[in-house]
């Protein structure tokens, strides 16, 4: 069966007509453009058509789009009124899940936004710097690193630090992987977040120091040990994304739980038979 998509509806339409409508005098949502056998097409039809379409239509100018969009609505509105009454028992039982969907997500979608104050994203902060303080300190080390494919390379490169040239440069200049735009930089790390024979030289370095050559399956490297620390909770900046998902996902889990502990529930499933799930022919008329 072929199903027109709004997207394919509106591209036809935006080829079809091209002359622009002049907006009414400050507008609202209830401003009415058209109507169809006594139903009002408003602007908020509009404005919440154009919102649910593909982001190629939406970045289209307006007065492209304006006239195109509302004639669909027009389109769909004056078959809808033809065809009430005349959906399957398969498309009125979809159009029933659709709805539940529809307004449940928006439920959940509004719980989750509303979950996003600072007070609340302090307040989470605040408890995951006192759960990370009361971990088990560790060790975390600031290095950089030159890596290239031979021992011959590597150790042509060492002469020329051992005789005062710039780690930084001779790291832009010669290095093989992404960080030799930055230096050689690889940035804070802790135990287990680098191969071992990486590690295991990090570890018995000098700040300062330089090690190398030393080979992994990578290549041959040369290692510039910058600074150590003890591991500490990351400013809110860098976990501030994270906190917020975690924030929604427990807001749309807690609206959950309430909605279902609110209701009246009758679990009438458990002696049914799974197979059941199967039998899409109960959905033919």
């Amino acid at each position: 069966m072929v199903r027109f998509s709004r997207s394919s509806v509106v591209l036809a339409a935006v080829l079809a007509v091209s002359t622009p409508v002049m907006a009414q005098e400050e507008p609202s949502r209830d401003t009415v453009l058209a109507v169809v056998n006594g139903t009002e097409i408003t602007l908020g039809h509009l404005l919440a058509a154009r919102d649910s379409l593909p982001d190629q239509f939406r970045q289209m100018p307006a007065d492209a789009l304006f006239q195109p969009l509302v004639e669909q609505l027009i389109e769909q509105t004056a078959i809808m009124q033809e065809a009430e009454g005349t959906l399957t028992t398969r498309e009125q039982i979809a159009l029933e899940n659709e709805q539940r969907a529809f307004i449940a997500n928006s439920a959940l979608t509004r719980a989750a936004e509303a979950a996003l104050t600072d007070e609340n994203i302090d307040e989470a902060y605040a408890a995951f710097v006192t759960e990370f303080d009361g971990r088990e300190p560790t060790q975390e080390f600031n290095a950089s690193h030159i890596i290239v494919e031979t021992e011959e390379e590597a150790q042509a490169l060492r002469e020329q630090l051992d005789g005062g040239a710039d780690f930084a440069e001779l790291a832009r200049e010669h290095s093989t992987d992404g960080a030799a735009a930055s230096g050689g930089e690889l940035g804070w790390f802790g135990l287990g977040a680098m191969i071992p024979e990486f590690e295991e030289a990090v570890v018995e370095m000098e700040v300062g120091s330089v090690v190398g050559p030393l080979e992994t399956r990578f290549g041959w490297h040369l290692v510039l040990l910058n600074d150590t620390r003890m591991s500490s909770a990351p400013p809110l900046d860098e976990v501030r994304e994270a906190l917020e998902e975690n924030l929604q996902r427990e807001a749309a889990q807690a609206e959950l739980t309430r909605a279902t502990e609110a209701a009246t529930i009758e679990r009438l499933y458990e002696e049914l038979d799974p197979s059941v799930l199967a039998r899409s022919e109960l959905l033919d008329d």
